[in-house]
């Protein structure tokens, strides 16, 4: 029997893809798992994305979740991914954010459509005021899991993966996730939402830590431009928009995309 997916992504610049240079056909894990399948026998896949670099998750769902839900024809699969911008901001409420989502998953539910949660990916190894943001991160993971298994929605705890918070996982600015990265969450990701078996655990490639210079580099190109955006109160995100905003049937070539370069650092 032939199954037709409809798969749209939201979130943030995890979700957008960013980071991700590698030579696949739809960069990003959501592109990656819309390929992952799109290769299993008799399915027919569609992709949009509606993830923007970024935003908060408020902004995701008000900005995002209904313009999913409004696509013709309708969506079957939703990954829903967002906060990891929130953690680095004060004021961090888990309750008030938790009670965000609850009540988008009523709001998919609604509609027949199929959604999955992830928690955001963990950078804290290698930056400054780490260990604030991996006890957020957690926190948010531990509650994120929680409500998807109380209500039966595929989860995938990217946060708390015991491989990805190694440096081969992450690209330059070490926010977000490089090719390496991207292609392990699709893995974690089809697993979760498909038949497909659980990816092999991936080996520790030794990577050494950065040398001075490559510390100092770091901050000159990432942080400080980062700490820029928090004091002027600017997104990385202001004034793009989605990078797949229209169903694009996987297997064939993409159209243009309107959401600017990938490789640009983000937030």
């Amino acid at each position: 029997m032939h199954e037709t997916i409809r798969y749209v992504a939201i979130g943030d610049s995890f979700s957008e893809g960013i980071g991700d240079a590698g030579p696949a056909p739809l960069p990003g894990w959501t592109g990656r798992l819309a390929s992952g399948m799109a290769a299993a026998p008799d399915t027919g896949v569609s992709y949009a994305n509606l993830a923007v670099r970024g935003r908060l998750l408020a902004g995701v769902i008000d900005g995002q979740l209904e313009a999913a839900l409004a696509l013709d024809p309708a969506p079957t699969l939703i990954t829903f991914c967002a906060g990891g911008n929130d953690m680095l901001r004060p004021g961090y409420d888990v309750p008030a954010l938790l009670a965000l989502v609850e009540a988008a998953a009523d709001r998919v539910a609604i509609t027949g459509a199929r959604l999955a949660l992830l928690s955001p990916a963990d950078p804290s190894a290698r930056l400054p005021l780490g260990s604030l943001i991996n006890r957020r991160g957690n926190a948010w993971a531990e509650a994120l899991g929680t409500l998807a298994r109380r209500r039966g929605l595929p989860f995938v705890d990217v946060s708390r993966d015991p491989h990805l918070r190694r440096a081969e996982f992450w690209s330059d600015d070490r926010l977000h996730m490089n090719a390496t990265g991207h292609q392990r969450v699709a893995e974690l990701a089809l697993h979760a939402v498909t038949d497909a078996p659980a990816p092999v655990e991936p080996t520790d490639d030794g990577r050494s830590r950065a040398r001075l210079g490559e510390e100092l580099r770091y901050y000159r190109e990432h942080v400080l431009p980062w700490v820029r955006r928090r004091v002027t109160r600017r997104s990385s995100g202001d004034g793009r928009s989605a990078t797949f905003p229209t169903w694009t049937p996987v297997g064939q070539p993409a159209g243009p995309q309107s959401g600017g370069r990938r490789d640009q650092p983000a937030t």
